[in-house]
């Protein structure tokens, strides 16, 4: 590893550790030249597939594009920043699961529904009225009847 200050090469490992998240190892690396100290991260790199969309182009899978997805379908319903995290990591984590290196962008988008009617049923609605592009109220009407029933059968499970 080359020194950041001097470019030298020669920059041993004075101390490794593993990280507070668990998730990366720390080393504290001193120069053999100019003798300054730094900090590097090993970190795991995990590579998500690539996004093919309805056209056929794809695109580089954008957490950033997925987060804004999921604010717009919850827009001022009481869903927590922390919940919304845990939706996208959990869309992430299934989608490196597939090990897939190529996902259909329907595939996202049934994951995020899955999500959105685990957090929230009318941001599940709101979300599914764009993405099936409902055609008329009747389709509307069954989304919400889905949604309905499965709070019945939830509620007779309770019971």
């Amino acid at each position: 590893m080359k020194c950041p200050f001097c470019n030298h090469e020669d920059t041993p490992v004075l101390d490794t550790r593993l990280s507070e998240d668990g998730h990366s190892i720390r080393r504290r690396r001193r120069c053999g030249n100019c003798d300054k100290r730094f900090t590097t991260y090993e970190r795991i790199e995990l590579t998500l597939p690539v996004i093919v969309k309805k056209n056929g182009s794809r695109t580089e899978f954008d957490p950033a594009k997925l987060r804004g997805s999921l604010m717009l379908a919850l827009r001022k319903r009481p869903v927590s920043a922390e919940a919304v995290d845990v939706a996208i990591q959990s869309i992430q984590d299934k989608l490196l699961q597939s090990g897939e290196r190529e996902v259909m962008s329907g595939q996202i988008g049934e994951l995020v529904m899955r999500e959105l009617k685990r957090l929230d049923k009318i941001a599940y609605i709101r979300f599914a009225s764009v993405y099936k592009s409902f055609e008329d109220v009747a389709e509307f009407q069954d989304a919400i009847a889905e949604v309905g029933q499965e709070r019945k059968s939830v509620k007779r499970r309770d019971d």
